[in-house]
């Protein structure tokens, strides 16, 4: 009868994160992460006027908007909302695009 010799246990985390790493998902994990997150990077006064609703595999992060007055300001402010929703980490987002609210 063969002997087997295991390692050291491996934590549930890493081996979701391995497996995630090698099906290609943790980038995408990590595009998904904004939408959650957007309070916290955009503040509350964005925020208050803002709804992300998805990310693409290439990058674009959709977010409806309340007003078309508030859809103008923001396009303005695009540069600094992409460095705050970008910072700290690889960029997880190449472009967003703003939709009026219905």
């Amino acid at each position: 009868m063969t002997t087997r010799r295991y390692g050291k246990p491996t934590s549930l985390g890493d081996v979701l994160r391995n497996y995630l790493a090698k099906a290609g998902l943790g980038r995408r994990l990590a595009q998904a992460q904004v939408i959650p997150d957007w309070p916290r990077l955009v503040g509350p006064q964005i925020a208050a006027v803002t709804q992300p609703e998805s990310v693409t595999p290439d990058g674009t992060l959709f977010v409806r908007v309340a007003t078309s007055a508030w859809m103008n300001e923001l396009q303005l402010m695009g540069p600094q909302i992409m460095t705050a929703v970008n910072a700290g980490a690889a960029p997880r987002i190449k472009t967003i695009r703003w939709l009026l609210s219905r």
